[in-house]
């Protein structure tokens, strides 16, 4: 059956990007074979996405770096639901749906979409905590970094309770320890 996911990179201090959105901090990290062994299979297996507007124009600012063929090269034909309340640019070629509001209906199409391929969200964790409200997030894969920020962009912005989560695989790569959790529904 297929399953919802948050896959990122945190630091130890449980921060996805610094003060200024940035991740500088990620790319100084030893990952090993972290792209082959871990990211590439994950991606394969995910039929659609969904993020929010802050990352989504941190990948069209520095992902994609003004080549809109970088962004098929990355994420392939797979559609996309961008949350935002603003208007953003569109990157050629993509399948980018620019949705707002609640997300069990974007849950549904996303659903539809991927078949019997599993929805990853990307981030960021505010809205990866709506997804967690409304009782749609099945796993968290986080990749934790040995670096601390000390503030920035928090990996959840939510108490998820360990009555909620259940540890199924860890582990390492490089530098990074990769932790995956199953995540129950809301009490």
């Amino acid at each position: 059956m297929p399953k919802t996911q948050f896959f990122t990179a945190t630091t130890l201090d449980g921060f996805i990007a610094d003060q200024d959105h940035s991740l500088s901090w990620l790319f100084e990290v030893a990952a090993g074979d972290y792209m082959t062994d871990t990211f590439a299979p994950f991606l394969a297996d995910v039929g659609a996405m969904a993020m929010g507007s802050t990352t989504y124009e941190w990948m069209l600012a520095y992902e994609m770096r003004d080549d809109p063929a970088r962004w098929r090269a990355a994420y392939g034909d797979r559609p996309c639901w961008v949350f935002t309340s603003r208007d953003l640019p569109a990157v050629p070629g993509a399948d980018l749906r620019f949705v707002r509001g609640d997300v069990r209906p974007v849950h549904e199409q996303m659903t539809q979409a991927a078949g019997d391929r599993n929805l990853w969200v990307v981030g960021g964790g505010e809205l990866v905590g709506k997804f967690a409200d409304a009782g749609l997030l099945d796993e968290l894969q986080l990749s934790v970094a040995p670096v601390t920020l000390g503030a920035g962009a928090p990996l959840l912005p939510r108490r998820l309770l360990s009555s909620r989560l259940t540890v199924s695989d860890v582990r390492q790569m490089g530098q990074f320890v990769h932790l995956t959790y199953a995540v129950g529904a809301p009490g």
